[in-house]
């Protein structure tokens, strides 16, 4: 390998990077369904050099660099699906796929870890590490970490690190995120069916009224953070789906609501949801109607490993001088991530993404979000730091 910085090597590839990244906004696929992006990704890593496993979790790609016994394995993780969204931006890369859009960046990251495949590529004569790369499908609260371990991401060769990193349109570019400990949060999702009686909606005294009970389970749910959790935590329960009637003159006779909540600890999750039952069954009660909670855990707390994140740190701020490195960064927003780094000790990093003068600063899963495509370099320069940091010594030094 040359010389120069890894942000140098980066900008040399700029324009491999953002063909990449655009063909795949043009182009995106939904969870479990990435078959097109899945093998522009065999096809770079194929004729790198990698050794390719494909079709893991019907999607995801594994590619292996061999590095020198005795040295880490580290794995670099890069999600690959859309969002079912219609796109409202308009640009030459366009979404060609009616209702699905790249409206969270895994397009970048995809274009980011075929930049580092490339890099990484170059330097066997160098590299002792050995290098596992992980095109993951499915990050949008499917399951797709999980497939992928279940399938046996995690052995042959089992990590000793894991890496991950997502572009942030929360923050401009120049700026990163990361943080010892937790740093993301656990995100649950709930489903809440109230039971009524329906009837005309001239006769209500006929009727068991699930909408105004439904009205009141959210109201009332709205106190569980203020009133229920300790103000040095965090927490957030959001009602985000309410269906029930069908026209204007009949009380129907149920009312389904569905929302998520995001906490950092298991006591707080735990408390949140007593608080959820109680709540929903003794006003549904109250009102003569039933009501019932369904609750299902999406991911854990995302939580760095405090050793690997502290070095990336200060690797970061030797290497990076004119980078807003942000040491204690955490967000409400969650990332299935969080179950590699629950087997494997590693770190997950934000890298700034937007521009308020170019117009890129609409928000993650927004129809009008795009990025501002200098994050690339940027992060697959950090992404290169980071591995060469992990990588120094023989596990047994």
């Amino acid at each position: 390998m040359n010389q120069n910085s890894p942000l140098d090597q980066a900008l040399s590839l700029f324009e491999y990077s953002q063909s990449i990244r655009r063909d795949l906004h043009r182009n995106p696929e939904i969870g479990f369904h990435e078959f097109r992006t899945s093998q522009v990704v065999i096809n770079e890593l194929a004729a790198l050099g990698y050794e390719v496993q494909s079709g893991i979790a019907e999607t995801g790609v594994v590619g292996l660099l061999p590095g020198v016994d005795g040295y880490p394995v580290i794995m670099l993780r890069f999600d690959m699906d859309a969002l079912p969204i219609q796109e409202e931006n308009q640009t030459d890369y366009v979404s060609q796929n009616p209702g699905v859009m790249h409206a969270c960046g895994h397009d970048a990251h995809v274009a980011i870890g075929l930049t580092i495949a490339r890099l990484l590529a170059s330097t066997e004569e160098t590299r002792r590490a050995t290098i596992k790369l992980i095109f993951q499908p499915a990050e949008e609260g499917l399951g797709g970490a999980e497939r992928m371990i279940a399938e046996g991401v995690l052995t042959n060769p089992k990590p000793d690190f894991a890496l991950g990193l997502h572009v942030w349109n929360e923050r401009p570019t120049g700026w990163m995120g990361i943080s010892s400990g937790p740093i993301m949060a656990g995100a649950d999702t709930f489903r809440v069916n109230i039971q009524g009686k329906g009837g005309h909606g001239g006769h209500p005294h006929e009727t068991i009224d699930p909408i105004v009970a439904a009205a009141q389970v959210v109201s009332a749910c709205q106190t569980i953070v203020s009133r229920t959790v300790s103000p040095l935590d965090s927490a957030v329960v959001s009602f985000c789906q309410i269906q029930g009637g069908s026209t204007f003159n009949v009380i129907p006779h149920q009312v389904v609501m569905g929302g998520t909540i995001r906490s950092y600890l298991p006591k707080v999750r735990a408390n949140i949801l007593q608080q959820i039952e109680r709540i929903v069954e003794n006003i549904s009660r109250g009102m003569g109607c039933e009501g019932i909670v369904e609750v299902k855990e999406i991911t854990p707390t995302l939580t760095n490993h405090s050793g690997v994140a502290n070095k990336l740190v200060t690797a970061f701020r030797k290497k990076f001088n004119t980078l807003q490195i942000d040491d204690h960064f955490q967000t409400m927003v969650s990332e299935d991530f969080a179950f590699f780094l629950k087997d494997v000790p590693g770190a997950f990093f934000f890298v700034g993404s937007s521009n308020a003068n170019l117009g890129l600063n609409f928000g993650h899963h927004h129809p009008q979000f795009d990025i501002d495509e200098m994050v690339i370099p940027i992060a697959v320069s950090l992404m290169i730091e980071a591995v060469a940091e992990l990588s120094q010594k023989s596990l047994s030094e």
